[in-house]
């Protein structure tokens, strides 16, 4: 049973997902949270990763700590996704069962099912087709952690659930035009064509894939309520449930950056997938439902930007 005293180790801290789920455990009352910096605990090195939880003994572990990177990162660099994801999760998971860790929440993505598998994506669509080739080196080291969480769970009895979220915006996103996801990048060009008056801006493809989108602050609320809350092997999607297609999100961020230019489409660039929208269905059923709709959390995240620019990740 959770307690506002109860230890939380929340791993990736730092992250996107890490700090706003430390956001929100804060803002719950939960005031004994173990952080640690990828200074002061490389999690591939094991040695160190098994001394912290013999040291610190967290009650509870959520897992936000990944080597993680756009299509042309996991192009340049495959082995090290693959490699550091999975010593990362091998080291943590290992060490919290040995340790005596009461809950263990592993954080996913979305991507680790198939590239074409039917819409909206349901939890046992899992390994049931290729994945997606440009992030298949994270996607296998995801699917392993997954998979390695269920193994302990029937042998050593961890209780560790697996959680999938969609794609993710919010404050603390990567702004980083070569390596950032679409939503992110849109609100830092529309920002840039605006103060440079631009006339026009494109957007790369036709303006028809349809994308989900969820606001990191709303997945936060939906671990902890897990956290709380689920005891199961089956994995759990993680969204909003509908999707947008490109053009109405490129739309919306242009009105709230206040871009007036003409909105182009360049249509001999790559679509991508058409569609990738989660079913969200369990999730439901377990209770919990979000709340920040699309346009107020690009309002939010918009706002965030402008007030960090400076410190903003806008070069990888």
């Amino acid at each position: 049973m959770l307690s506002p005293n109860t230890q939380i180790y929340v791993a990736g801290h730092r992250g996107l997902v890490g700090s706003a789920i430390v956001r929100a455990l804060k803002a719950q009352g939960f005031s004994q949270l173990l952080l640690r910096t990828h200074r002061e605990l490389d999690l591939t090195d094991q040695a160190a990763v098994v001394e912290f939880f013999q040291k610190e003994r967290p009650q509870a572990v959520i897992m936000a700590a990944a080597r993680v990177g756009g299509i042309q990162a996991n192009n340049v660099r495959p082995a090290e996704f693959i490699r550091d994801n999975l010593l990362i999760q091998d080291n943590v998971i290992d060490a919290a069962y040995r340790s005596g860790v009461a809950k263990f929440v592993f954080l996913g993505s979305s991507c680790i099912y198939p590239k074409l598998a039917p819409q909206p994506i349901k939890e046992d669509s899992l390994l049931t087709g290729p994945l997606e080739p440009t992030n298949e080196w994270y996607a296998i080291a995801k699917i392993a952690g997954v998979k390695m969480c269920q193994a302990y769970r029937r042998q050593y009895g961890l209780n560790a659930i697996s959680l999938m979220p969609t794609n993710l915006y919010g404050p603390g996103d990567n702004f980083d035009l070569q390596n950032s996801h679409v939503l992110p990048a849109l609100i830092r060009r529309f920002h840039e064509a605006k103060l440079r008056g631009d006339g026009s801006l494109t957007v790369w493809g036709t303006g028809t894939p349809r994308r989900e989108f969820l606001h990191v602050d709303d997945l936060a609320d939906a671990v902890i309520y897990l956290l709380k809350t689920y005891d199961d092997e089956a994995i759990v999607n993680i969204g909003w449930g509908q999707d947008v297609t490109i053009r109405e999100l490129a739309e919306i961020v242009a009105s709230v950056a206040g871009f007036r230019g003409r909105l182009e489409f360049d249509s001999s660039k790559p679509d991508g997938t058409p569609r990738k929208l989660l079913d969200t269905s369990r999730l439901t059923a377990l209770g919990w439902t979000p709340k920040i709709k699309l346009k107020a959390g690009i309002e939010d995240t918009y706002a965030w930007f402008k007030d960090h620019v400076a410190e903003a990740r806008l070069i990888a």
